[in-house]
């Protein structure tokens, strides 16, 4: 992996790290080495993008970088990043491109390409396109007359992406019983949401649906869930559902008030998956940071977890490795693999209530699948990072924590990728046990620093 393109593409605060200028180098850097992996057709490439203010000027340089390679750009407009994935494939586009930071705050954007199956881009792809924009574009073709590539709207696209989200559901009968309360964040869902939902014949009541440009994420969606929590109490909805600026990710609220996040989903979708004969192998991908009480529910019933490193990219990964059919982070961000190729937020939500309407029960029953154990997190600041966790005081402070939580504990030390700080976070079943391991751990890694 270069230094343009992180775990979840290029991304940096719009108009200062992600320019237009970049944006146009990607663009044409992008539709170049497609051109070279393919010379048999003129390459089309799908935009889409969520609901920054940033997103419309990223989005005409980006496809002015495209067309003045001779590529013909397919936009989509403001649209969830899984349905990017999805119509990449369906229109055989050579690639998708979404403009979209996730859950990150207005100020920053991203740029992430799909390969034309709806995967993320391979390694080497991104790194060929990285080497041009770095060496400079100046030199590649520039077609002119009619060589020089268009721009198409393609005004179907999210019934399209609806249409397929509906032929996923696979439970019968209407919803008309169903309230629900989504939050969409401001963000790409604000439309695509309650459609959705709509379409089954639920009782929506919809929050954050009326973005500006620079209300996306704010205090709302995934990651900020106390406004959900207390709709959901006040109209006694059956399920609120959260999702995040573009969509790829929820998180869920039970009819009391509880937060369900991606691991509770996981049990609950995983073990229905598995009673059904639908996961195969009995296999589930979750990373380092998810809860141990998905573990011990899963193991329960033979299911196994597979641990990965924090990220989708490691996720999907694992997945393939292991032929696992689902997968997630405690984010919310579940991959659906015989229905998706990246994290989908709807998906994983109409999954979810698919769960409730077969078995009868209310998501606060189903929630009772796995029971979370006491997790701390802390973080430590440290320049040399490297060298002070491989200090012999620090090893061994770190065995004698493992040693000490046992197989109902679990012990996780990150070296942060951007920030002089190690993330430590310890699971277990007594809090108390939390406490002095962490306790021990920070005390060595003072010491190591002294010396």
């Amino acid at each position: 992996m270069g230094t343009l393109f992180g775990t979840d593409g290029v991304r940096g605060v719009a108009n200062l790290e992600l320019t237009p200028e970049l944006a146009f180098d990607l663009g044409r850097a992008g539709s170049a080495v497609l051109a070279m992996h393919d010379a048999t057709t003129r390459p089309r490439i799908l935009v889409g993008k969520d609901t920054r203010i940033s997103g419309d000027m990223l989005e005409a340089a980006l496809i002015a970088g495209i067309c003045s390679t001779g590529a013909d750009v397919l936009t989509v407009g403001v649209i969830p990043t899984p349905a990017v994935a999805y119509l990449t494939e369906k229109y055989q586009a050579s690639c998708g491109i979404v403009i979209s930071a996730s859950h990150n705050p207005v100020e920053d954007n991203g740029i992430k390409f799909f390969w034309p199956n709806g995967y993320k881009l391979p390694d080497e792809i991104e790194e060929e396109i990285e080497r041009l924009v770095k060496s400079g574009t100046q030199d590649l073709p520039r077609p002119q007359g009619e060589d020089i590539g268009r721009v198409y709207n393609v005004e179907e696209a999210l019934n399209s992406y609806l249409d397929y989200l509906v032929s996923c559901y696979q439970h019968p009968g209407k919803l008309h019983d169903l309230s629900i309360i989504l939050d969409c964040a401001n963000g790409a869902a604000y439309d695509a949401g309650p459609n959705l939902w709509s379409r089954l014949g639920a009782r929506v009541i919809s929050l954050n649906s009326n973005p500006n440009g620079v209300n996306i994420n704010d205090r709302c969606g995934a990651t900020h869930t106390e406004d959900l929590k207390a709709a959901v109490l006040h109209f006694k909805a059956d399920i609120g559902i959260a999702y995040d600026g573009d969509a790829d990710r929820c998180i869920a609220i039970d009819e009391l008030g509880h937060e369900i996040d991606g691991d509770y989903l996981m049990a609950i979708c995983g073990l229905d998956m598995h009673r059904r004969g639908l996961l195969e192998p009995p296999v589930i991908v979750a990373t380092v940071m998810s809860n141990i009480g998905l573990d011990i529910a899963l193991r329960r019933e033979n299911v196994q977890v597979e641990n990965c490193k924090v990220g989708d990219r490691y996720v999907l990964e694992k997945m393939k490795e292991t032929g696992a059919k689902l997968g997630g982070e405690q984010s919310g961000h579940m991959i659906f693999l015989d229905h998706a190729t990246t994290g989908d937020g709807l998906l994983t939500s109409l999954k979810l209530v698919e769960v409730m309407r077969r078995t009868g029960l209310p998501l606060s029953q189903l929630a009772m699948e796995m029971e979370k154990l006491p997790q701390m997190l802390v973080n430590i600041r440290m320049e040399d990072k490297d060298a002070i966790l491989a200090h012999d005081l620090v090893i061994a402070a770190l065995n004698r924590a493992e040693a000490k939580l046992g197989e109902m504990g679990k012990l996780v030390v990150r070296p942060s990728g951007t920030e002089p700080l190690v993330r430590i976070m310890a699971q277990g079943p007594k809090q108390y046990l939390l406490e002095e391991v962490i306790a021990e751990i920070s005390a060595a890694i003072e010491l190591a620093q002294q010396k």
